[in-house]
């Protein structure tokens, strides 16, 4: 029986990119296109390949995915075989005329990251003076046009205080989306972990606060991403606000859809690695996900539908019942998963327990409460 097709593919279109941001999943950077990038060419036969699987979301990463002078002829080719396509950038490349070359590509929906709710905390993650400004200009010349645009923040100890603002700073740029990705150890980030690596009991308190903002924030979609413990979170609270006689409803912009594509937005379970997503590097390897650096596969060698479907590694992810330690006890195991990347990136084993989650289960309680 085949396995369902992925719900999201991240594309990593070339490891060249402007800016040098500490807390970049690469450990060696670019500036410039790089001869091992997949040409226009090998692009296509990519999209002709996913398309073959069926639709997911396409999503044109990078590095900067702007530094490739094709990347509008790509995304316009993959808008027509189909896919909802989405652009994740720095923004701070675009301009008025960029803006509307976007949009006629067929992309359908932008990320910009911002990892500070000012410039001086901005500008310097991000390692380039001035990238605040330039990615506001981008994200309102994006707007003008049309396009809805979510704002993307890492969340580290150097603006986990910046919650509040950032939410603020979302609002006031009119986007659609906070999507809060919590830092993954690998690539730069294993020494960036030591010094901005928030705790477990930290993470905790994201995300209870995310689920608050969220109920008060119909117009405005929230994700966490790279926390798939939120699931889990979600669910107690909710059952919490149950008990109390606390009735509150799924909040709307989990059900919202761009053109008819719910899964630009939300997910409906916890790590997504190899299960309902896929990432595929500028040279053509493909990995679970852009933070867990295990190759499936090459498609330059092996059509994607065959990684997919075929991989060892996939079908080790998606077996919860491998799950060590107390992920591999816990009752939401199935909802959660723990992040696979970062228990890579902790233990080199990426079927052990998530090391940054501060929830014990309950079959863990129980037997250390038996008696001996």
């Amino acid at each position: 029986m085949a396995y369902p097709a992925p719900r999201l593919i991240f594309w990593e279109t070339t490891a060249g990119c402007n800016l040098r941001c500490v807390h970049c999943r690469r450990i060696t950077l670019a500036d410039q296109l790089t001869p091992q990038d997949l040409t226009t060419e090998e692009a296509f036969r990519l999209i002709d390949q996913i398309a073959e699987v069926g639709k997911p979301v396409f999503v044109l990463s990078g590095g900067e995915p702007l530094f490739r002078p094709d990347i509008f002829e790509i995304a316009r080719y993959a808008a027509n075989a189909g896919l909802p396509v989405a652009l994740a950038t720095n923004g701070t490349l675009i301009d008025d005329a960029v803006a509307q070359r976007v949009k006629d590509s067929g992309v359908q929906r932008v990320s910009i990251s911002f990892d500070g709710a000012d410039a001086a905390t901005h500008d310097a993650f991000r390692g380039l003076q001035g990238s605040f400004d330039a990615a506001v200009r981008g994200f309102k010349a994006l707007r003008k046009v049309g396009l809805p645009v979510q704002i993307n923040t890492t969340v580290a100890k150097h603006n986990e205080a910046q919650l509040e603002d950032m939410r603020a700073l979302a609002k006031g740029l009119d986007a659609v989306g906070l999507h809060l990705f919590l830092l993954v150890p690998v690539g730069c980030g294993v020494e960036l972990a030591e010094t901005q690596m928030i705790s477990a009991q930290e993470y905790e308190r994201v995300l209870n606060w995310l689920y608050d903002v969220e109920q008060s924030e119909p117009d405005l979609q929230l994700k966490a991403t790279c926390a798939p413990h939120y699931f889990r979170v979600m669910r107690v609270r909710r059952a919490q606000d149950k008990r109390s006689g606390v009735s509150r409803e799924l909040p709307a912009s989990h059900d919202r859809q761009v053109n008819g594509h719910p899964h630009m937005h939300a997910a409906t379970k916890g790590c997504l690695a190899g299960t309902g997503v896929a990432f595929i590097s500028h040279r053509g390897e493909v990995f679970p996900c852009g933070y867990l650096p295990i190759e499936a596969g090459q498609v330059r060698h092996t059509p994607f539908a065959d990684i997919w479907q075929h991989s060892p590694l996939f079908a080790e992810l998606r077996n919860p019942e491998l799950l060590a330690g107390k992920c591999g006890i816990c009752q939401f195991k199935t909802l959660c998963s723990g992040c696979r990347a970062r228990a890579y990136g902790v233990t080199g084993d990426y079927l052990a327990e998530e090391p940054f989650c501060a929830y014990e289960p309950e079959s863990r309680t129980v037997n250390l409460a038996a008696p001996l």
